[in-house]
């Protein structure tokens, strides 16, 4: 079992594709982009093709088509095959050369069916046919012009882009989010009087709109297919009432009930909304190297979680800004440079001052494996220290191009540290620990009065000010910590205050962001009025509010905050911590909070009887491999996000608090623990995922 891990799944599904690319033109969307960056990299794709790059096209409107001595494509989606991407498909194929045709999406045939209401179609695919894709093959041949002419559509499991072995990403799913109350206005709108939703606890899959439902499809294949891979029947369970729907969808996923019986192995698939703790998504505690750099570097373009590394340093160059985009950008995934891999992963699971070291440690022995002439020094790591070793190898193209990827990871350390953010990072960890200090021995209405202050116009900031995005991620850290408040006078003011403040903020600001933008929903040629900010900013604590009620419907996970006394601090507690807590303490056999999903008549028929009599429910501990599926950032979980602490010294100090021998029982069962996530999340997402997201109406392209 210890093999079979994400990042091999991965590969394996990309083999198929690797398989069908030889002396093709293969165009390739963003999602599936990243997932090959993370698991094969490009170049192994180009080996396959046997090309030169230009070979390796974008999927597209505008995308160019193939030329005369250009008979092959292959298209690797990540989508279903409808709407907008079928019209894509036929308008590059109409001014293409093309006589053979491979069209590869991600997603598998029973959510096509789904999407193309083809309940008949279901007993098809049992006989061994898929008629969705066979119709689009038939498509694909009249497209190129010829019906004698060779179309295949075929489904591979592209799903997962892992950045460790145990830890991957959805890239295709990265703005899938939980629901807030607000959303249920709308949800509310389309139905009758006796039949409104009251909490969003009644929500289910029946309810949806067309188009989440869809991309909850979508997800479920996807996932289904990597149990299949495991080998492992799963036991699905859920923390929060979006992912009871999700955890729902894959228990009763009918194409899996064959494979499940066929299982050798067992394990528990625990889905986690982010929304019941945005903390320490927007939070500064975690002390990880990795979340700063995702938090300060440029994204890489195209890319959800990859980011740039500025390469300058390394050519004859002058350090300036115009020279940066004439060398192409370094990036952190290094999937088939196996020392950097090595180098990657650890800097994961270590504290920011190990990961220094460790950083140090790879780029010394490199030099002396190439014979530079380096100076040993000891002590404190530093921007400048890391420099002079990355330096030695400028000179020696041959060492450079050996250690290429160690070099990256290198000069992203060093970018990171020399940051200008990195400052302000230690200024919202400062005033995060006040509010953490404040909230327990005063109301929320003085918490908002210590804010008060520091909301600042564009005239009045300095650079170490905070700016109005910096504001909202405060905000969401007050609202999200607190939890259910009373409402009175007092806070009313107090908001009062907050919000005038704000808007006015919002409406001097000289260049709004392409996020404002979005959550203030005007343009960047339009001036702000006062009002039309004030009316945004209403909106924006509406959805605030609905932030502190996120928990009202847990029983033991009720709070992420532990109140001060004599000896200790008020601290934070994420909520993964309490979740694998209560996995593995003995002393509660039934997690309360942790709800198992139903599938099939047998387990239907126990919750029934366990009304009247005793029955033991599953529990996520009682299988070999668990799968933590949700959106994570530095401090714990969700969309599924890395955790800062890192996933591994969350599990141990978690563990080891409450359940002293539960790293003992992980390693005497070889219990796996594997960890999905949408993306990983740096604090600014949040606002944009809260604010600046239609969540019930996901663009899937149809």
């Amino acid at each position: 079992m210890s093999t079979l891990d994400a990042l091999s799944f991965t590969q394996q599904a990309w083999e198929q594709v690797l398989a069908k690319a030889k002396r093709a033109l293969v165009y390739l969307d963003a999602a599936c982009a990243e997932s090959l960056h993370w698991s094969c990299g490009s170049g192994r794709l180009l080996q396959a093709v046997g090309g030169p790059v230009c070979d390796l096209l974008e999927f597209g409107p505008q995308a160019v088509g193939g030329g005369p001595g250009q008979p092959k494509a292959v298209f690797v989606l990540s989508c279903l095959l409808k709407g907008r991407t079928v019209e894509t498909l036929r308008d590059i194929l109409g001014r293409s050369h093309f006589q053979y045709c491979v069209v590869v999406t991600a997603v598998g045939h029973p959510a096509h069916l789904t999407a193309s209401h083809l309940p008949a179609g279901a007993m098809a695919e049992l006989e061994g046919q898929q008629p969705v894709f066979e119709q689009l093959e038939e498509k694909l041949c009249e497209w190129m012009g010829n019906m004698k002419y060779t179309a295949e559509v075929l489904h591979a499991p592209l799903l997962l882009a892992p950045v460790a072995p145990h830890l991957a990403l959805t890239p295709a799913f990265a703005s899938l989010f939980p629901l807030l109350p607000r959303d249920l206005k709308f949800l509310n709108s389309a139905r009758p009087d006796k039949k409104k939703l009251g909490s969003l606890a009644e929500v289910d899959a029946s309810t949806l709109t067309p188009e989440l439902l869809l991309q909850i499809r979508c997800l479920v294949s996807s996932l289904s297919a990597f149990c299949e891979y495991l080998g492992v029947r799963e036991e699905c369970f859920s923390v929060g009432t979006f992912s009871r729907i999700i955890a729902a969808d894959l228990a009763n996923y009918a194409p899996a009930k064959n494979r499940r019986k066929a299982a050798a192995g067992r394990a528990s698939v625990v889905f986690v909304d982010r929304t019941l703790d945005l903390t320490g998504a927007v939070g500064h505690h975690g002390d990880n190297l990795v979340e700063k750099m995702i938090s300060f570097l440029p994204k890489l373009p195209g890319h959800t979680n990859d980011v740039m590394v500025n390469m300058v340093e390394l050519t004859a160059l002058q350090t300036k800004e115009e020279n940066y985009t004439v060398i192409a950008p370094g990036c952190l995934a290094q999937s088939s440079d196996i020392p950097a891999k090595a180098l990657w992963e650890s800097l994961l699971t270590t504290k920011h001052k190990e990961a220094l070291m460790e950083v140090r440690r790879h780029l010394v022995e490199a030099a002396s494996r190439e014979n530079l002439p380096i100076k040993m020094s000891m002590g404190r790591v530093t921007p400048g220290q890391l420099t002079s070793y990355i330096q030695l190898f400028k000179k020696n193209f041959r060492a450079m191009e050996s250690h290429c990827g160690l070099l990256q990871l290198g000069l992203a350390t060093v970018q990171t540290l020399k940051h200008p953010q990195l400052a302000k990072w230690d200024n919202f960890l400062a005033f995060e620990r006040l509010l953490l200090q404040s909230i327990g021995e005063s109301s929320m209405s003085s918490v908002l009065n210590q804010l008060l202050p520091i909301i600042k116009t564009f005239s009045q900031r300095t650079n170490d000010d905070y700016n109005p995005e910096d504001l909202l991620i405060l905000l969401v850290y007050i609202y999200s910590v607190v939890g259910e408040i009373p409402t009175g006078k007092n806070l009313d003011a107090a908001e009062e205050m907050v919000k005038v403040a704000l808007s006015m903020a919002f409406s001097e600001e000289p260049k709004l962001s392409p996020l404002l933008q979005k959550i203030l929903g005007c343009e960047p040629e339009i001036n702000l009025t006062f009002q039309k900010a004030r009316i945004a900013v209403d909106e924006l604590f509406e959805l605030l509010h609905d932030i502190t009620a996120a928990r009202s419907l847990m029983k033991q996970f009720k709070s992420v905050y532990i109140p001060g006394n004599h000896t200790h601090q008020a601290t934070y507690k994420p909520l993964l911590k309490q979740v694998v807590e209560e996995i593995f303490n003995p002393e509660r056999p039934d997690p309360v909070d942790i709800e198992p999903m139903s599938s099939g008549l047998t387990d239907l028929l126990k919750t029934g009887f366990s009304m009247f009599m005793k029955v033991k429910q599953p529990c996520p501990r009682s299988a070999k491999v668990g799968v933590c599926v949700g959106k994570y950032s530095g401090t714990h979980w969700t969309h599924l996000l890395l955790a800062s602490p890192p996933l591994k010294q969350t599990l141990e100090e978690g563990l080891m608090r409450k359940c002293p021998s539960g790293l003992e029982l992980i390693s005497k069962r070889g219990f796996q623990v594997i960890v999905l996530s949408t993306r990983l999340l740096k604090p600014l997402n949040i606002p944009e995922l809260l604010f600046a997201t239609d969540r019930l109406h996901p663009d899937i392209g149809i």
